[in-house]
């Protein structure tokens, strides 16, 4: 069976070797300028048309996101665009492979390459496949009803493999055994599959088998045929933990104890007194983890208050330290080469910060040659991170957190020579939700250079306020893109 079945609808022309295609990287469209025309920004009616390529290409996007935060408008940025996710998370799946094994979260990622599978029919191979990657063993399962289901899996026996090709299932199955090899590795550990995600497994057998997270990208992508260009933000092998500090000199380590804390043990002492700092990269091993926190994403707007507000977010190491990691660099580069950056809804602290908060962003995005506009797309609502929060503390938060003084650079003689940027150098556009929540004085915004765009969106059932969807967001897009000059 050729792999090009696998697609919904092949057009490859390289049918005479399917044998190698599952290798083959995917195409990425190029990056051409869009060359939108001279119209006005206000954005009116209800077409659902997303945005489409000018005349000179496809409009490409950088997007800066959390893992479920943008999922559900990943079709506003067509083919042409690179996702920038966190690899901080500590929670759901995650937390337990980490808390085993070590190395970055990969739960976000997951899910965006997850999302990001081309449609296909509902017995096509490639939906079979989807299905296996996105299964997640029920969380209300025994320990011993989850390890039963999961040795099904492992095994080759679960009903989720039918319709899988057998060169398919075999290589996936390959890596879950490698997965599983490193869990028996280390069984005094007591790794629990409650909740477990099959995708997660299969991502992180496959960075430690290669000892890279883009490279399992890659392979996770090779074998769903998807053209996502996915970035994690930081490349490493090791255990990458955020920590938060608040206004009242409080600090909450991890992800999941900013913003959806569940009562667990204690975690590690950051305060000064802890043992000396390590280099960089050194997080390996020694940072305990929580156990698998079942956290459900629809209970994010019934949440604790925290006791202050956050007024700083940083990377520790396992010692405690505050720590300066360096992005990575396919990150940077592509800020000089796409035409809009998008700070996506979701989670701003845990999300879009730990994506900026990283040395040499600030100068990319003020910098940028390529980058037309600078988007943020308004939550409709507070969280526990942003309690309390007006539209003017966003853009606030983000402009601070660019402008931190670990970007300066130090001249001998001369003390430090601090680069202060203009908030309209990192956000050039804000669009906000008619009937948001949250408080948006257009004046004070457009006072600091950015402009507003509001936009309609469905409103959700459960909280009744209403919701970004891939058709606002394009509609917003095409707007602001409509509303520039052209160059």
């Amino acid at each position: 069976m050729s792999y090009f079945t696998l697609a919904p609808n092949p057009s490859n022309s390289g049918v005479d070797s399917p044998g190698s295609s599952v290798f083959d990287l995917p195409i990425q469209p190029g990056q051409p300028q869009a060359t939108p025309d001279n119209r006005s920004c206000t954005v009116t009616g209800q077409s659902t048309e997303l945005v489409q390529p000018t005349a000179q290409g496809e409009t490409s996007f950088i997007v800066i996101s959390g893992g479920t935060g943008c999922n559900s408008i990943c079709s506003a940025f067509g083919h042409a665009a690179s996702y920038i996710l966190p690899v901080s998370d500590d929670g759901g799946s995650s937390s337990e492979i980490i808390r085993v094994l070590g190395g970055p979260s990969i739960g976000d990622i997951r899910s965006r390459l997850v999302r990001l599978i081309p449609n296909a029919g509902p017995s096509s191979p490639l939906d079979a496949i989807r299905n296996l990657l996105a299964y997640r063993l029920p969380a209300n399962y025994t320990e011993r009803e989850a390890r039963d289901e999961w040795r099904d899996i492992v095994e080759g026996r679960s009903k989720l493999w039918a319709g899988i090709p057998n060169d398919r299932k075999e290589m996936i199955r390959g890596f879950l055994v490698y997965f599983e090899s490193e869990i028996l590795k280390r069984a005094h550990k007591n790794f629990s599959f409650v909740n477990g995600s099959i995708g997660n497994y299969f991502l992180s057998a496959a960075q430690a088998f290669f000892r890279s997270l883009p490279s399992a990208i890659f392979l996770f992508s090779s074998i769903t045929n998807s053209q996502a260009n996915i970035l994690p933000v930081i490349v490493t092998n090791h255990t990458v933990t955020i920590a938060a500090e608040l206004e009242n000199g409080e600090r909450l380590v991890g992800q999941c104890e900013i913003s959806h804390p569940v009562r667990q043990g204690p975690r590690i002492d950051i305060s000064s007194q802890s043992e000396p700092a390590s280099p960089v990269d050194a997080l390996d091993g020694t940072l305990p983890q929580a156990r698998n926190v079942l956290f459900q994403p629809e209970g994010k707007h019934q949440y604790e208050p925290l006791n202050a507000q956050i007024t700083h977010l940083f990377y520790i190491n396992a010692y405690g330290n505050e720590i300066h990691p360096s992005p990575n660099p396919d990150y940077l580069s592509s800020l000089s080469r796409y035409d809009v950056l998008v700070y996506s809804c979701g989670s701003l602290w845990t999300s879009i910060i730990p994506c900026l908060a990283l040395k040499g962003v600030a100068n990319a995005i003020a910098r940028s040659r390529s980058l037309r506009a600078k988007v943020l797309l308004l939550n409709s609502a507070n969280d526990r991170e942003t309690d309390g929060y007006a539209a003017v503390d966003y853009i606030r938060t983000i402009t601070r957190t660019l402008n931190d003084g670990h970007h300066a650079q130090v001249y001998g003689g001369l003390s430090k020579a601090d680069t202060t940027y203009p908030v309209s150098a990192f956000i050039t556009h804000m669009v906000f939700l008619r009937g948001t929540s949250v408080e948006v004085d257009v004046p004070s915004i457009t006072a600091l250079g950015v402009r507003c765009v509001e936009v309609e969106g469905p409103i959700d059932e459960r909280t009744k306020l209403p919701q970004f969807d891939a058709s606002c967001v394009a509609r917003a897009i095409r707007s602001i893109l409509d509303s520039m000059p052209e160059e």
